[in-house]
């Protein structure tokens, strides 16, 4: 609710109405500013979430723009150290790769036979890189270089601030996917964010329907 009083202190500026703020108030203005489009009004409040997911998917958001973005280094943060358990963290894409049974690509219709090939084989890459990392490091080489042999299923952890008109953007690309299909982890994170933004922030994103 706060963020909800918060626009329409901001918005009634433009009416001279702020006398007529009552403790409810705020849903009806804000509702109204959403019917009428005026998105602008939504530029006057942002949220930080932070997002732990694959280095793949970290490319599609920090695309985002206006925005601010801190991200864990993969040039400072040596994996090979105590402090991360010695051994690289990667994101398990197995719910993604299942979307794809069924589906036919280059001929080749995916079966569970498959997609149990993909990942078996994406086991194998994570192992390897794992290996080689640690190998490159106990060499001397140091971490910023070491990283080139890190994969796109690496974790990765970043804080992501937008203003909520932002946000509304981000949401209708990467969880209603209107302009396209989102990829497959990229929404299934959008998708869990919308919803908490949808619990904290009522009406502001309530228009956005996953797969609408």
């Amino acid at each position: 609710m706060y963020v909800l009083k918060h626009i329409e202190m901001i918005g009634r500026k433009a009416y001279k109405s702020e006398d007529a703020v009552t403790d409810e108030s705020a849903i009806k203005f804000v509702k109204s500013v959403m019917d009428k489009k005026h998105y602008a009004l939504l530029e006057h409040y942002s949220v930080s979430v932070m997002i732990t997911c694959d280095r793949g998917v970290s490319h599609e958001i920090v695309r985002h723009r206006i925005a601010s973005i801190v991200q864990e280094s993969t040039r400072y943060c040596n994996y090979a150290k105590g402090k991360f358990g010695s051994q690289i963290e990667v994101v398990d894409p197995m719910k993604a790769m299942e979307l794809e049974i069924g589906k036919k690509y280059q001929e080749i219709e995916i079966t569970p036979s498959i997609f149990g090939q993909w990942y078996d084989l994406w086991i194998e890459a994570m192992d390897r890189a794992e290996h080689y990392y640690m190998e490159l490091t106990k060499l001397g080489c140091p971490a910023q270089l070491a990283r080139n042999v890190l994969p796109n299923s690496l974790k990765t952890e970043l804080w992501l601030t937008m203003n909520l008109r932002n946000w509304r953007h981000f949401f209708q690309l990467r969880a209603a996917g209107t302009t396209g299909k989102p990829h497959p982890q990229m929404q299934e994170l959008a998708v869990k964010m919308l919803k908490a933004f949808k619990d904290f922030i009522p009406i502001v994103f309530d228009d956005i329907i996953v797969g609408g």
